[in-house]
């Protein structure tokens, strides 16, 4: 922990995995997160990590993992001690959107991230004839694949930044509860 446990000893860290197609705003919607501001990307080859904090007492860890086809292969390398999933969807990619919800399903199958909570983010709001919050939810069958875990889908514009802050509170409301459940559940077991 270092510098951030020598700023706060009792601040809490989650580890938050943004995933979604390449061209879906994952890298512009993280940075305008953390910088507050615009900033031109390129495709990520690889990933990003970033740091932010959330409220006073927690700073989550952004993996920010390319979606490009071949880097999908290995999101689920990124999976193991996650604490909850931001998905990325481009609202107005209607010719890849069922690619993407595809990648969403088989990546919420991963054993790491059964039982994380998820926001969906859809993306692009901007765009005349994006699709909205509702068909995405309606699109990629959310409420049947996260019948099991806390999960929202957040209309948003990573350029301008509408729809971030309020997708991101969600998430940290439901990581709270999850890591306090996990704590718990861990605690339980410990004792027995």
């Amino acid at each position: 922990m270092g510098l951030l446990s020598s700023k706060n000893p009792k601040a809490k860290q989650a580890r938050i995995l943004l995933l979604g197609l390449d061209s879906a705003g994952k890298s512009t919607l993280l940075y305008r997160l953390k910088l507050a501001k615009d900033f031109v990307t390129v495709p990520t080859i690889g990933f990003n990590v970033e740091m932010i904090e959330v409220e006073k007492s927690l700073w989550i860890t952004v993996w920010d993992v390319g979606g490009q086809e071949k880097m999908r292969a290995v999101w689920r390398y990124y999976c193991e001690n996650t604490d909850g999933l931001l998905y990325v969807v481009d609202s107005t990619d209607k010719q890849r959107l069922e690619d993407s919800r595809r990648e969403f399903e088989h990546i919420l199958k991963d054993e790491h991230i059964r039982t994380v909570p998820v926001v969906l983010l859809a993306n692009k709001q901007d765009v005349p004839g994006a699709l909205t919050a509702e068909d995405i939810t309606r699109m990629f069958k959310v409420q049947k694949l996260c019948s099991d875990r806390n999960w929202y889908v957040q209309p948003c514009c990573a350029i301008t930044g509408d729809g971030l802050m309020e997708g991101l509170r969600k998430l940290t409301g439901f990581v709270k509860s999850y890591m306090k459940s996990r704590g718990a559940a861990l605690a339980f077991f410990k004792q027995n």
